[in-house]
């Protein structure tokens, strides 16, 4: 449907907050059926190059007899980062999590960590639809974007799905929004997964942006939702599906939606501004980390 070429370009991404301290952050990784060990130092390096965030990582026991272990310090940070999809934490460790977020905490789920937990209903609330893992139609609706709206599309079937990785434009739905203000209505991103047919309770859900899953690519024919925010509690929630491989983090459509995405989790509020080469309709841009 599109035809697109892609611009590489030495981005140095505009550091802002001179004198203020950093948002604290942690990223939380160890498992994923993707190659976290690439994408968890992508991902470090976007949120501490705009010089608003410093991030610190917390690494699951690779020993999974060790997962008992697994206890980070939610609270201390401003934001959680995950980029996780495995076991299942200890039962202390989801608690904190949930009473974190509920307390007023930020949370950034990053691609496949919207897999994870299928059964921990708090986390299926918080990330407002995931896939596979069993998800079905008793997970709750799909959401798509129809005739200018979004629809919630409770046909009876499998929660997750993408075709074939390719570029796709990616549709502003909330231009308002702290997260989308000044953004393109249309940009294009570098090849990815499209994940379609996410199901869950999606409560308290807004779409930021969409995807159009060409059918001929092996997608759904539907506009898909790429960006979300949700609210539990007192809240928020950062939910991007971009994000499946080094070339997907470097696409500078993605880094910048992380970048002020964590922002938003963490403060209710986006200062960082739009990168001179955020891509256009046409043309997806690639982020070189310095």
């Amino acid at each position: 449907m599109f035809r697109a070429a892609i611009v590489v370009l030495l981005l140095a991404f505009p550091t802002t907050h001179a004198g203020e301290a950093p948002l604290k952050v942690l990223l939380v990784d160890g498992q994923n059926n993707h190659k976290w060990q690439v994408t968890s130092p992508l991902l470090k390096k976007a949120l501490e190059e705009c010089g608003r965030f410093v991030v610190d990582v917390a690494t699951t026991p690779q020993d999974k007899a060790k997962m008992s272990e697994f206890k980070p310090e939610f609270g201390r940070y401003a934001a959680v980062v995950s980029n996780y999809n495995g076991e299942m934490w200890p039962q202390e460790t989801c608690r904190a999590l949930e009473t974190y977020l509920s307390g007023g905490g930020g949370l950034v789920i990053v691609h496949a960590a919207d897999n994870a937990f299928p059964k921990w209903l708090e986390y299926n609330r918080m990330i407002g639809v995931g896939g596979w893992g069993g998800r079905n139609e008793k997970s709750g609706p799909m959401i798509r974007w129809r005739d200018g709206q979004i629809v919630r599309d409770t046909t009876p079937g499998p929660g997750g799905g993408h075709g074939a990785n390719h570029e796709y434009a990616i549709d502003t739905r909330e231009p308002q929004h702290p997260i989308m203000a000044g953004l393109p209505a249309r940009w294009m991103h570098t090849s990815d997964e499209l994940y379609a047919t996410l199901r869950g309770p999606a409560e308290n859900l807004t779409v930021l942006a969409t995807a159009f899953s060409d059918k001929a690519k092996g997608g759904t024919g539907e506009h898909e939702p790429v960006l979300m925010v949700i609210g539990y509690g007192k809240g928020r929630v950062f939910h991007t599906i971009l994000g499946h491989d080094e070339r997907s983090t470097k696409c500078v459509g993605f880094v910048c939606t992380l970048q002020r995405g964590t922002e938003w989790a963490a403060t209710g509020k986006v200062t960082l501004p739009k990168p001179d080469n955020f891509p256009g309709p046409d043309q997806a841009s690639v982020w070189n980390p310095r």
